[in-house]
């Protein structure tokens, strides 16, 4: 069976527990987390094979994160051991009208002094279908971009499809350098997953009639975004969520996919949210799974937004559902009621 390939940086995610501010905490809970090992788990829950490709320190903290991936059954073959640290970042979750917060502590970390001959991009495509990467990779340093850029090569050499969530984070590199880096990937990307923001972001292609912070999405706008990333970058397929933020405890969840000249909408889910990190990640993980499976393109994009409906459930990056659950909630079973 052929696999999918992930590359990015897995992270050490501390928290305070509950909702509990960073000033108040006494300790912090320790889960592991990041884009593509999110969508990496994601895949290896649906059935799918999946190969997460990154590099950790050489040393316990790191061999736990490789423990973590082995946990959910992800190919470790190519987590390169090596550099001084392992990423952290900080999460206080927000509720009602306070927002969440990310403190970033990743400077010096493994993966952002990676390098491309710490991969053998041929060895590692081979037998695979499908790779995977983020924006937040590339924006971990000049030599990280160009590892991801000799991926991206190796992939479509090899004839694997490539898809690309953008991902923008203003804390890791300004809009006109992600703008400038991401440039130079996209005629090697198939799929290209963003958000409300990142079109702007990184290419300032923005959607028209839409405020985000008021809770006001613009369909047609959406559609002009996806329209205008397709025509620039030649891609076969972009998918857009759309999260209508009413509170920080409360979102409507929904996405949009362009693909063969088409606009596809998935139904709106009101999610009242116990943990939104990786949300994104787990509609990646349920769109890359969909579109392998051969589901139609509103049956692709309809898993693909249940599947992170149903993360915004769940405590920690990962999305730990299955493609059962997923299915049942896409044919309208949102009720919640105990299974026994």
């Amino acid at each position: 069976m052929s696999k999918v390939v992930c590359f990015g940086e897995i992270m050490l995610r501390l928290a305070p527990a509950g909702y509990l501010r960073f000033e108040q905490a006494q300790s912090f809970d320790a889960v592991y987390g990041g884009g593509e090992a999110n969508v990496a788990v994601s895949l290896a829950n649906f059935g799918v094979d999946a190969l997460f490709v990154t590099k950790v320190p050489d040393n316990p903290v790191g061999q736990a994160a490789i423990n973590e991936m082995r946990r959910y059954g992800v190919d470790t073959a190519y987590m390169v051991r090596g550099g001084e640290r392992i990423g952290i970042y900080f999460l206080e979750k927000g509720a009602s009208q306070r927002p969440s917060k990310v403190v970033y502590d990743r400077k010096y970390s493994s993966v952002s002094q990676a390098q491309s001959r710490d991969f053998d991009w041929k060895k590692i495509c081979a037998g695979a279908d499908w790779f995977h990467f983020t924006g937040i990779t590339p924006a971990l340093g000049d030599h990280v971009a160009e590892a991801v850029l000799d991926a991206c090569k190796a992939a479509k050499k090899a004839g694997l499809t490539v898809s690309c969530d953008l991902n923008f984070r203003k804390n890791l590199w300004t809009s006109e350098k992600a703008g400038e880096v991401m440039t130079r990937f996209m005629p090697y990307v198939d799929v290209c997953i963003a958000n409300e923001e990142d079109a702007e972001k990184v290419f300032g292609i923005k959607a028209g009639s839409t405020d985000i912070t008021g809770g006001k999405l613009s369909h047609d706008g959406y559609k002009d975004v996806a329209r205008q990333l397709s025509d620039r970058f030649g891609f076969k397929a972009v998918a857009i969520t759309l999260r209508s933020s009413i509170s920080a405890s409360d979102n409507n969840w929904a996405a949009m996919l362009y693909k063969g000249g088409e606009y596809y909408f998935s139904r709106n889910y009101a999610v009242h949210i116990v943990d939104r990190v990786g949300g994104g990640d787990s509609f990646g993980g349920g769109l890359i799974y969909a579109l392998r499976a051969g589901l139609s393109n509103q049956e692709a994009l309809e898993f693909a937004v249940a599947a992170s409906c149903l993360k915004h459930s769940i405590e920690g990056d990962h999305n730990h559902v299955t493609v059962n659950e997923v299915k049942t909630l896409m044919a309208g079973d949102g009720s919640g009621r105990v299974q026994r």
